[in-house]
């Protein structure tokens, strides 16, 4: 059977150039970065080239970014350091409604300390307006969190408008990139941001590779403490394959972004438009304007999403429902939710995401596959049955 994986907001694959920096850092190339050896030089100079490589992607000096295990983490590190980096400033943070469990989990966590949060709403698109965020701020607020993008629904936010209003009342911002990152063009000094978020598996790099950006001059309590690596906000000896791998895959990214942006904004488009034309009773999430290039997402009624997976990967077709980190909490999405959908629509949410070597015919079989599996799933469903009993069906 073929198999066409349309699941790239989970992970992409590693590209060739990516496994050829790692491999001497696998096999012979093993020294610690932090020894005084020639070993441990060349490990340590690996490390610093993957540094800043990572900042050139995104503006940064190479001094800014400290590299982390996973996106969640630099989440973790951002959202926790930065609010308990500024004691006497207050107890309050403002976030969006539709932020990775990474960051709304660490605001729980910073909340059982004493903390107070306030979570910002978003229209029908998953758009945060700025202007909410500005009303959300208190004299208390220490810092505010909104993300690049949303992977659920792909719409990407009005982060330089937020952190200008951050900036001009001397808050503090971080940014979940995570999502964006490497598929997107970041600046981190063209959007004012203090933090940023970012992981090497949505761009080609390996999992377990990630980074964050703190601007030069912002405290931030260390996360894991230990040692004196990244600079002594990280501890614990440094994972030099995953991290030559992800400075890899930035050089990369930078160099090729606008090709592979080429290759997937006409096969995205030719879903989000050609899908709710074969199907009815189709929503298409998200902004069809501001948007991911890879990413394409709908909620499909009457139908729930876990169904349509296992149905779709039987043909050979990978996908998500939501994000990696929700698709089997077999709940609603809570950025569905926030965005206004009901329990039911929400319950049907489907996502794809591309890459640059997904081929027109993989999209062809997807939108003849497709529409007779949510046939037979509609045939099953109380929820259709009940629909068309109500039209008089």
């Amino acid at each position: 059977m073929k198999r066409v994986y349309l699941d790239h907001i989970a992970a992409t694959p590693l590209l060739p150039e990516v496994r050829e920096a790692m491999r001497p850092f696998l096999e012979d190339a093993y020294g610690n970065p932090q020894s005084l050896h020639a070993a441990g030089r060349e490990a340590q100079e690996a490390v610093e080239t993957a540094r800043e490589d990572v900042a050139a992607l995104i503006g940064a000096q190479s001094s800014e970014i400290y590299f982390t295990a996973s996106g969640t983490e630099s989440n973790n590190f951002a959202v926790k350091g930065m609010a308990l980096g500024q004691p006497a400033r207050g107890k309050h943070i403002v976030v969006s409604a539709i932020e990775h469990s990474s960051v709304l989990n660490s605001v729980k966590a910073l909340e059982r300390q004493g903390f107070g949060a306030t979570l910002v709403p978003v229209d029908r698109s998953g758009r945060v307006d700025p202007a909410d965020v500005e009303r959300a701020l208190t004299k208390e607020t220490v810092l505010v969190s909104v993300m690049t993008a949303n992977s659920e629904v792909g719409t990407i936010e009005p982060v330089a408008a937020i952190a200008a209003a951050c900036r001009s009342r001397g808050l503090l911002f971080h940014t979940d990139a995570v999502a964006a990152a490497g598929s997107v063009a970041l600046d981190v000094k063209e959007l004012g941001v203090d933090a940023l978020s970012l992981a090497g598996d949505q761009f080609y790099g390996p999992k377990g590779s990630a980074a964050l950006f703190v601007r030069k001059g912002v405290r931030v309590v260390p996360l894991i403490d230990g040692g004196i690596q990244e600079g002594g906000r990280r501890g614990g000896t440094e994972n030099v394959p995953a991290i030559v791998g992800l400075g890899r895959a930035a050089r990369l990214a930078r160099r090729d972004m606008d090709a592979r942006r080429t290759a997937v904004v006409p096969l995205r488009d030719r879903l989000l438009e050609e899908l709710p034309r074969r199907i009815d009773h189709v929503l298409v999430t998200g902004s069809r304007t501001d948007r991911l290039p890879h990413q394409a997402s709908f909620c499909i009624e009457f139908v729930e999403g876990e169904a349509m997976l296992l149905s779709l990967d039987m043909k050979g077709f990978a996908a998500s429902s939501g994000s990696a980190c929700t698709s089997k909490a077999l709940k609603a999405s809570h950025v569905l939710l926030a965005m206004g959908l009901d329990h039911a629509t929400a319950q049907g949410s489907l996502v794809f995401s591309l890459i640059g070597t997904t081929a027109s015919g993989d999209i062809d079989d997807l939108l003849e596959a497709f529409p007779p599996i949510v046939e037979r799933l509609r045939r099953m469903s109380p929820l259709y049955t009940e629909y068309l009993k109500e039209r008089g069906s």
